[in-house]
């Protein structure tokens, strides 16, 4: 059974957290005691109306509030797939939290209040869906109950929300009118919308084809661990384990080791304690090579066809996270998959204003929630993909040396 992870946005009250709580409660996906804890924390039990925002709003702060401030992780399953989904919060404080939950999405929701239509936020949320390169869009066009289930409002938004989609080039966008509060098209089609032909969100997410989000072109391996038992009857063993992020490799493979860009063959390779002639995508698996080369946590696998970049200098789109100011000449350990490094800020072109896309020049450092263009130096050499190439390998994150705190998520141009 395959997995789809995909993340709920939009603005503050368009129902996220009562989206998911819907799915999870229509999918019987919520343990009894689950249950009867939220009917029992209900703002609304006086009315005999569960509240399901409950079931992912987990923080105090949240619940007085009425608003989702942290990332939400849900697991559930239906008997035709499983699903994590990120409930992002809606404010516009939060950005550096929405990046986050969506950085390994395969699917976006972006939540749109039927009354209010695109709004400043759903195109914020559109436009960090569009950087983080996340290759589906679900339009849920929510809360149809207070407009009367009109087709006319649900087509105008369409129309407001393509050619948002036309602008950052989005493909595969696909709109469902909904109404999480009552369950209207969240598991099964409802008949107050017979004028909509598409499926159910549920269905649809049940369906969608993400087989993409898999590269099985270009081959990595980013090394996490090197074997060497060194007992009498392992002597000459020698495995390098890790998770194939993308590609196939297969018994008898030409590679090459980056950075320090060394050739061999695969002469085996061994998964789930048995050794076969070929592994993929996202298997993990120890290789054996025909030469002894020196192999160290962090380089990378990759096949000779695929080639990848290497450079001690990297060009990102970066979102700060942190309350301390990035400037330049700042340094941090920046990590990529297993590789870690020592790096310095080298510089800072421009912030890029996440609502209109345009660039702002930066009179200081960049603040919290801040996305910019910068150059990092680091102080060895990087086997890297653009971002937008190959997510899997082309982010990275800077972390304080001091307090080994996340402090920036970077996308490799």
């Amino acid at each position: 059974m395959d997995l789809l992870r995909f993340i709920t946005a939009g603005s503050v009250d368009d129902g996220k957290s009562t989206l998911i709580g819907r799915l999870l409660y229509d999918s019987k996906s919520i343990m009894i005691d689950q249950l009867e804890a939220i009917e029992k924390q209900s703002r609304s039990k006086d009315e005999g109306v569960i509240d399901l925002a409950l079931l992912t709003d987990g923080l105090r702060a949240e619940r007085e509030q009425g608003i989702t401030i942290d990332v939400a992780y849900k697991y559930f399953s239906t008997p035709k797939r499983k699903f994590i989904i990120a409930d992002a919060p809606g404010h516009i404080q939060y950005t550096r939290n929405m990046v986050t939950g969506a950085s390994n999405a395969d699917l976006a929701i972006i939540l749109v209040d039927a009354r209010n239509g695109v709004v400043e936020q759903t195109r914020r949320h559109s436009i960090i869906a569009s950087l983080l390169n996340i290759p589906h869009i679900v339009v849920a066009i929510n809360k149809m109950d207070l407009v009367d289930y009109s087709e006319n409002v649900y087509n105008n938004i369409v129309i407001d929300y393509a050619e948002v989609a036309r602008t950052l080039e989005l493909n595969n966008v696909t709109y469902i009118p909904i109404s999480a509060l009552n369950g209207d098209n969240i598991v099964v089609k409802s008949e107050r919308l017979n004028w909509y032909e598409g499926p159910a969100l549920l269905n649809f997410l049940e369906e969608v084809q993400v087989q993409q989000a898999v590269n099985l072109t270009e081959a990595r391996l980013p090394v996490q661990y090197v074997i060497r038992p060194q007992t009498d009857d392992l002597h000459d063993y020698r495995g390098y384990a890790g998770k194939i992020i993308s590609g196939i490799y297969k018994k008898g493979d030409a590679v090459t080791i980056q950075p320090a860009g060394i050739t061999s063959r695969i002469k085996a390779i061994e998964t789930g304690g048995r050794e076969v002639e070929e592994a993929f995508a996202p298997q993990s698996v120890v290789l054996h090579l025909e030469d002894d080369i020196d192999i160290s946590r962090g380089d990378v696998i990759v096949k000779a066809e695929n080639p990848l970049q290497v450079s001690q200098e990297l060009e990102v789109l970066l979102c700060w996270m942190d309350n301390k100011p990035l400037q330049a000449g700042n340094k941090y350990l920046l990590q990529i998959n297993s590789r870690v490094v020592k790096s310095v800020v080298k510089d800072i072109e421009y912030r890029l204003d996440v609502n209109t896309l345009q660039r702002e020049a930066l009179p200081s450092g960049a603040v919290l929630n801040d996305v910019v263009k910068a150059t990092i130096k680091t102080a060895s050499a990087i086997p890297y993909d653009a971002y937008k190439t190959l997510r899997a390998n082309g982010g990275a994150i800077l972390i304080d040396e001091t307090s080994h705190v996340t402090v920036g998520a970077c996308m490799i141009q």
